[in-house]
């Protein structure tokens, strides 16, 4: 992988540079500065940053590295729960709202830090008097609302390693994960709300637990009053209304498990990613409150994930609570009843930073600038992207129309087996539309070509991260053959099979997985490059790219396109899309076929399956499906 110059890589010369305010809310001054001394000073930056915690004993050492397994916080004595709820409360912040809650009803819910703690303890005690007990597994299917916080919070409070799967799963892909995790107990609920109706939950958990004996308990939360429930099933509130004690926070050790969460390769079955206690929290902590410049005291923050996706996990969840934040969930679609819900919401709450994914926002520049401007966003101040690239059009449009030209945009890369951002764009940075932006202190990453040798600027190779982190993956549950590929693809060093490029200045861009790069004629293009060029013509709203077989060229390409809302489909239209690729990529990179669609297959977290569209065209497997989106 790499080591050829990409001549026609997607440039963007244009740099926005941080307003005044931005640098006033900044945790710290000089980057480079202090990113040069995190690296000479890896452990002591770590410790400094894991002090401002709690802990009940404190670490004998901070590493301890045998490639490719590291332990953080050696000997260290923690809880994650005690952290987020207990501590604030002692800080004086039993009455703030912790979780503000609402859906696309506009229905909403406020648990401060103290009645938080009150239902995550009860239901922590309940579970220790159902038998749960540490190094139990509980498996999670819930919608986005706080019982999904709830449950978690109390699995962690006591020391149980819990699995949050999506609620929009399939019964086949519950099973696949119930099967590996061998839970003691199931948490779910009647219910999720989506796009108006009443999605059933419940009868997909029941029917994925059938025949599995090491489940002991089904817990429901019953959000209709009346669901007669089955011998071994109780209901959530019932449980914590009954359970009078608030159970104490168990004593962990740092690397003890804290969650899986499964994740889904290309063939086989998902991959349980293992984080453990203190490594994960200490890393999650810092990053939400320095990479989004945050005032814990004030901000209202608004991640719009869902729990059952790592960025639910760390940025709804864990790390807000962890510096005492109010977060908001919202249960629902983004465009129902009407594309202006999200800036309702933004509007009435004051939210300060917001945080989604480039797929949401694409959808909302398919509906134009009317609805967002229908809203006052000014209590607006920094605007964060996660999931996938973000296009510098959709960039673009985000800093301008959302943003009103004074937030800066927040581009975060990071996995599921990170844990926690690695690369960003700071708010009081310099910004680059097109490019993640920089590592984030002590992470060390560089791109290289398959054999480990570093490449110069504005070469396409392969992502790598040259040493360990505190929040990074400990081993993939019950295999750890998995685990160690991480680490094998390019010796030495942790590779997530994306492809990349630096410039001069060391921001880096990163183009896509490696296995969405086209050979064509011996241009090496990345998918995400062809893609952004085919939104730059005005009327394409979405675009997936493929390579298929070609006997001359090696690869042709083909280009899916989801047109905006008043555009038709026509041979003219695909003409002139061809023209914008070639004017801005050049004469190679111009799609040989273009396929107008009314949407892409997605995954449930808004990730393009860009191989499924080349599985079903080349007539291939498809491989594993469960994240596609219904």
């Amino acid at each position: 992988m790499g080591g050829d110059k990409d001549l026609n890589l997607l440039k963007v010369n244009e740099v926005i540079n941080p307003k005044e305010e931005c640098k006033k809310g900044a945790h710290f001054n000089d980057y480079g500065e202090l990113y040069r001394w995190s690296l000479q000073n890896r452990e002591k930056f770590w410790e400094k940053v894991a002090s401002e915690l709690h802990w009940f004993k404190k670490w004998d050492k901070v590493l301890e590295w045998k490639y490719p397994y590291a332990k953080w916080f050696v000997g260290g004595k923690t809880n994650i729960c005690y952290n987020c709820l207990d501590r604030n409360i002692e800080k004086g912040l039993r009455n703030k709202v912790a979780l503000l809650y609402v859906n696309e009803r506009e229905e909403e819910r406020k648990l401060t830090y103290g009645e938080l703690r009150e239902l995550v303890g009860r239901l922590a005690q309940a579970l220790k008097d159902l038998g749960v007990k540490k190094g139990d597994r509980v498996l999670i299917y819930m919608p986005n609302t706080p019982e999904a916080a709830i449950a978690m919070l109390a699995c962690a409070r006591i020391g149980a390693i819990h699995s949050v799967v999506f609620a929009g799963f399939s019964k086949e892909a519950l099973r696949v994960r119930i099967e590996d995790a061998q839970p003691k107990a199931v948490i779910t609920a009647t219910h999720t709300i989506r796009r108006g109706k009443e999605i059933e939950l419940l009868e997909t958990a029941r029917a994925a637990i059938q025949g599995y004996s090491f489940i002991k308990h089904l817990i429901v939360w019953d959000r209709r009053g009346n669901t007669p429930l089955k011998e071994n099933e109780r209901e959530f509130y019932t449980l914590i209304r009954e359970t009078k004690e608030i159970a104490p926070a168990e004593v962990m050790d740092a690397e003890d498990p804290l969650f899986i969460l499964y994740t889904s390769g290309t063939t086989g079955k998902p991959k349980g990613v293992l984080h453990t206690t203190g490594g994960y929290m200490v890393g999650t902590y810092v990053t939400t409150l320095w990479d989004f410049n945050v005032d814990p005291q004030n901000d209202v923050y608004w991640c719009t994930a869902d729990v059952g996706w790592i960025t639910g996990h760390s940025y709804i969840v864990y790390g807000p609570l962890l510096n005492g934040m109010t977060t908001v969930m919202f249960e629902g679609a983004p465009n129902y009843p009407d594309p202006g819900i999200w800036w309702r919401i933004v509007e009435r709450y004051r939210v300060n930073i917001f945080y989604t994914a480039p797929t949401a926002i694409r959808m909302f520049m398919r509906y134009g600038e009317e609805y967002p401007k229908k809203y006052d966003l000014s209590s607006l101040r920094v605007l964060g992207s996660v999931g996938e690239p973000i296009n510098p059009e959709a960039w673009e449009w985000y800093y301008r129309v959302i943003g009103g030209e004074k937030c800066p945009v927040v581009d975060t890369w990071w996995q599921t087996e990170t844990g926690m951002h690695m690369i960003l764009t700071w708010p009081h940075m310099k910004a680059k539309p097109g490019y993640a932006g920089k590592p984030f202190f002590t992470v060390e990453v560089d791109v290289v070509d398959k054999n480990g040798n570093p490449l110069p600027p504005n070469y396409v190779g392969l992502l790598v991260i040259k040493s360990p982190w505190p929040s990074m993956l400990r081993t993939v549950w019950g295999n750890p053959e998995r685990y160690e590929k991480y680490w094998n693809i390019v010796p030495g060093y942790y590779c997530p099979e994306d492809l990349a490029s630096k410039d001069e200045e060391g921001y880096i861009t990163i183009l896509g997985r490696a296995d969405d790069v086209l050979n064509v004629a011996g241009h090496r293009i990345g998918t995400a490059e062809v893609e952004s060029a085919l939104l730059e013509h005005p009327a394409v709203a979405e675009s997936a790219v493929i390579g298929k077989p070609d006997e001359i060229k090696g690869q042709r390409i083909k280009a899916f396109v989801v047109l905006k809302l008043g555009y038709t489909p026509s041979e003219e239209l695909k003409e002139e899309i061809r023209k914008t690729v070639r004017e801005v990529l050049g004469p190679i990179a111009v799609p040989d076929e273009i396929e107008f669609v009314e949407k892409l297959p997605k995954t449930r977290s808004g990730k393009i399956m860009r191989r499924l569209l080349r599985a079903k065209e080349l007539g291939l497997e498809v491989g594993d499906l469960s994240t596609l989106e219904d």
